[in-house]
């Protein structure tokens, strides 16, 4: 089993920056590949970016305002945000796949976070 919480969510203005931290416990960290994952009100739950076990593989749905990163030492792995926009208002959740690749599929992740809320206003 793997436990997931996530830290770092808030109330921001457009254009502000935010970190999400996941600190992981319960398995091996630096076996995992980790994902984060986002949910808008009525909306289906969207990748937002991974990362495989080694930090090799790297997948964005949000390419260069967002970047995702891990520190095995401390079994976190962390989501930097920057330029934030309104449309990126949602709760926020990082997820484990105990394969260890890095994958856009929600299919693929065994073990969720409770999420983060992280609202933009404009």
């Amino acid at each position: 089993q793997v436990q997931l919480v996530e830290s770092g969510g808030g109330l921001v203005q457009a254009g502000d920056s935010l970190r999400l931290s996941c600190a992981a416990s319960g398995r091996t960290f630096s076996n995992l590949a980790m994902g984060w994952f986002r949910q808008a009100p009525g909306k289906e739950r969207e990748f937002v970016a991974s990362l495989s076990w080694s930090g090799s593989s790297i997948n964005y749905a949000v390419k260069g305002r967002f970047t995702i990163s891990r520190d095995n030492a401390k079994n976190t792995v962390y989501l930097q945000m920057n330029s934030l926009r309104p449309e990126d208002t949602a709760v926020y959740y990082c997820a484990a796949n105990g394969r260890g690749y890095s994958s856009r599929a929600l299919s693929d992740y065994n073990y969720w976070g409770q999420g983060t809320q992280v609202t933009v206003s404009s």
